[in-house]
Formats: structure tokens, C-alpha cells, sequence
């Protein structure tokens, strides 16, 4: 296991948030000139990888793992694609989270539900259902994260004040999140598209 092999997990769990220097040097147990050596290294190496799709990008003083520019184009098909248009149940459990927390962090979310949501985070970003709200004040400036004016006309809400009082709800939430209100919503969408591929289907032999 290198030092190199060692960077790209952490920043690949850390998500879009990224990792200081200082942090990643800490968790290597090596000193910082190393580590940025070793960042460096991962850096030429996805950069002359032409069969790579990632990079490395250095914001502020974080490092974040990235996808290259050049495949912008088909993450966002794949983000709007009817095909993916249903939120997994990994996706409903962490935007039900921020919902009723935010603005949270992703660190936060993690902790909740027990497992790394960086994935999830990152659709429902790319949804436009979650956005920043801010950064955490302290080491790290963790984003926060808070649902958006698209999600308040998606789920027809006016304010956040119509989602269920989340004090009568917390012995629920430690056991099971409040979901109904999201898988309702997506029940009623992918039946709506159900059947209208039904009837576009009986148009057409009827033709």
C-alpha cells in the first residue's frame, strides 16, 4: 500500500469537500512536504492518463477529487437522464436528513445514517434538491448543506414549516426515517410516467 494508493482513498471517501494538507499529512503520519509530494505525483499521473477520468484539484486549501472538464457534458445527461430520474433509497434517506437538520454537513449526515452518504450528497447536488448553505466555522470549513427552492416546488411545499414537526417525530427518525413524504412523491411520479408510456405504447399499435 503506497503513499500515493493512501491519498487516493481518503480523497475519494472525503467527497467534494476535500482534505487540508495539514489533515492529510496528520492521518500519513508523514510530513506535509511529502504528502504535497505525493499529491503532486497523483496529480501528473491522472493528467498524463489519457484512459483517466479523474483529476485532482487543489480549493483553497483543500484537495478535492474531480472528474476531468471534458466529461461535463455526460455527467450531466447522466444527472438528467429519465432513466436515473428516481432518487435510490440511499438518496431519499439522505435528502429527508438535511431536510429536517439543515443546514448540515456531510459529516453529519454521515453519522445519522451510519454509512458515507458522499455519494448520495453529490446527486442530489447534481438534482439541484440540496445546495450549499455555508461552511462550518473551524478546521476543515466542512460545507453546509440545505435543501433548495426547486425541492420547496417539487414536494409542494410553501415552507419548511408543512414538514411534519420533526420534535413529535424524533423517536421515529432514530428508527426509522420520515420517508413517506419523498417516496409518495416519487411513487406518484414513476406511476405518472408508467402510464404514460402505456398509453403512448397503445397509441402507437393502434396506428
Amino acid at each position: 500500500m503506497t503513499t500515493v494508493s493512501q491519498i487516493e482513498a481518503i480523497l475519494f471517501v472525503v467527497g467534494e469537500e476535500g482534505i487540508g494538507l495539514e489533515e492529510l499529512s496528520y492521518l500519513l503520519e508523514i510530513s506535509t512536504a511529502k504528502t504535497y509530494e505525493a499529491l503532486t505525483n497523483l496529480k501528473e499521473r491522472y493528467d498524463s492518463d489519457t484512459q483517466s477520468a479523474l483529476n485532482i484539484l487543489e480549493v483553497g486549501n483543500h484537495f478535492v477529487l474531480s472528474t476531468k472538464k471534458t466529461f461535463a457534458p455526460l455527467l450531466k445527461k447522466y444527472a438528467q437522464s429519465p432513466i436515473s430520474n428516481s432518487l435510490s433509497q440511499a438518496a431519499l434517506e439522505t435528502l429527508s436528513i438535511v431536510a429536517y437538520k439543515q443546514p448540515i454537513s456531510r459529516v453529519e449526515v454521515d453519522e445519522i445514517r451510519g454509512v458515507q452518504s458522499a455519494g448520495s450528497m453529490q446527486k442530489l447536488v447534481a438534482r439541484q434538491l440540496i445546495e450549499e448553505k455555508g461552511r462550518v466555522d473551524g478546521p476543515g470549513r466542512a460545507i453546509l448543506y440545505g435543501t433548495t427552492a426547486y425541492f420547496m416546488d417539487y414536494f409542494g411545499l410553501r415552507s419548511l414549516d408543512e414538514l411534519p414537526d420533526i420534535h413529535q417525530m424524533e423517536e421515529e427518525i432514530a428508527e426509522e426515517l420520515p420517508l413517506d413524504l419523498f417516496f409518495d412523491r416519487y411513487k406518484e411520479l414513476n406511476e405518472d410516467v408508467a402510464e404514460t408510456t402505456i398509453e403512448l405504447n397503445e397509441s402507437e399499435e393502434e396506428k
